[in-house]
């Protein structure tokens, strides 16, 4: 399984430790991925996805999970989101 967000489209970023003496050895920054089940009121089922933190907060911020993929770029969302974001806008409109 993949470190990215299924919301967002947070991936690992790669950078350097540097030491007192200015080594560099290089790293992984990973995003703060968690499980989170969200519920879709206009499709009347529920998803469990690999979120961000980043990504609950802007679920949170929208007011709901289906509010949030009708806003959403598509460019940012996974393919199962994809599919899923079609179907909401159909029944919405």
């Amino acid at each position: 399984m993949s470190k990215k967000c299924e919301l967002t489209g947070k991936i690992p970023l790669k950078g350097h430790n540097v030491s007192h003496a200015n080594n560099k050895t290089k790293r992984r920054f990973l995003p703060n991925l968690k499980k989170v089940k969200f519920k879709s009121e206009l499709l009347k089922r529920s998803l469990r996805l690999t979120v961000s933190n980043a990504g609950v907060r802007s679920v949170d911020k929208k007011g709901s999970f289906d509010q949030f993929l009708i806003s959403a770029k598509s460019r940012d969302l996974s393919l199962r989101l994809k599919k899923l974001k079609k179907s909401i806008v159909s029944k919405s409109a």
